[in-house]
């Protein structure tokens, strides 16, 4: 495929994101790439969203009803005339040449079924620390994981040629927090799929910790299923986040041999603390390097807590994994049109 001439069309998923929208659409427009077309389509809002996309000249479809992201991205494609598909969420500002080098990567090689891009370390829109941290984790874990993807695809800039989206077909709309996981494994038979840093974007995240903290519990227990699979089951123990969520959760534990012991017993919890600590020791440098000790110190303390909420939701979605059928089943592939209970 030439990627000089190929049509491109940008589907910007949105629900009740007004505030981020304008500037995710102006990015869009100020791409270098062309030719281009861009679509909204909008899930239900209850704020003025497809009038903020409409005022800037987008074409806007709407969801029947509140569906979801996965939903209105199928729809979207649906809607789209572009021989490459890039998938924006609409709380993102891609850079100027995001979707050209995008599709250049695509053109290049067609065994490669898509390309997803990575964040810069500041937010879209600065709402405090919690916001810094977040954004500064997601880059630095992107960053680290550049390269070719065997089965988890990040969703949130996304380029996939229009042909390999109609082959592999649509994202799972049961699946409305987790459904690069499930995308990504099904893909990833067919495709090689490129995580670059040279597609990249500006990302508006949470900037309440408990947001954040409902968030991370929630994915982290739908994601259960997917990293017990058996072809990752051997994984699973061996990754640093695991052996980090052990460690903080051993951390608050060993508070009781404190208590107990005290004083020899508070080396318990600030031994498992250190072993945390060093876990993600090369994230926190990073830290300091970009921001300063205090940023790093910010970082360690927040995430800390949301180790602890990946804990509590490794742990809950473990439960539900032993005792629901249902729920063990929630990345299998279901038959054409058949209904997947929601879990």
């Amino acid at each position: 495929m030439n990627g000089t001439e190929l049509l491109v069309s940008v589907i910007v998923p949105n629900y009740n994101y007004a505030r981020t929208l304008a500037l995710c659409l102006r990015a869009a427009q100020a791409q270098t790439y062309r030719p281009l077309e861009i679509l909204v389509v909008d899930d239900c809002s209850t704020d003025d969203s497809a009038e903020v996309a409409r005022s800037l000249g987008a074409t806007v479809v709407s969801t029947p009803h509140n569906s979801g992201v996965a939903a209105a991205r199928n729809l979207g494609a649906e809607h789209a005339r572009g021989d490459v598909l890039v998938f924006v969420d609409s709380d993102v500002a891609i850079h100027p040449d995001a979707v050209s080098r995008a599709v250049h990567l695509l053109a290049a090689d067609a065994s490669l079924g898509a390309v997803t891009g990575d964040y810069d370390p500041e937010p879209l829109i600065d709402d405090g620390p919690v916001e810094r941290y977040r954004n500064f984790h997601q880059y630095y874990w992107l960053e680290a994981a550049e390269g070719y993807l065997t089965d988890f695809v990040p969703t949130a800039i996304l380029a996939v040629p229009a042909r390999v989206f109609a082959e592999v077909g649509p994202f799972n709309p049961v699946l409305r927090d987790t459904e690069g996981a499930e995308y990504g494994r099904r893909l990833g038979r067919r495709y090689r799929m490129l995580l670059t840093s040279a597609v990249r974007g500006r990302h508006d995240n949470d900037d309440t910790l408990g947001t954040v903290l409902r968030k991370v519990f929630h994915r982290t227990r739908l994601h259960v299923p997917f990293f017990l699979h058996r072809e990752r089951l051997g994984q699973v123990a061996t990754t640093s986040q695991s052996g980090g969520c052990l460690a903080a959760l051993a951390s608050v534990l060993g508070l009781l041999a404190a208590v107990l012991l005290w004083p020899a017993g508070l080396a318990v919890p600030v031994l498992f603390f250190l072993l945390w600590l060093r876990g993600d020791r090369r994230m926190y440098a990073a830290a300091r390097r970009y921001r300063g000790l205090p940023f790093a110190a910010l970082v360690v303390a927040l995430h800390y807590v949301v180790t602890l909420a990946t804990a509590a939701g490794l742990a809950v979605g473990l439960v539900q994994w032993l005792t629901s059928a249902t729920f063990r089943r929630l990345y299998d592939p279901a038959p054409a049109g058949s209904p997947v209970p929601t879990p």
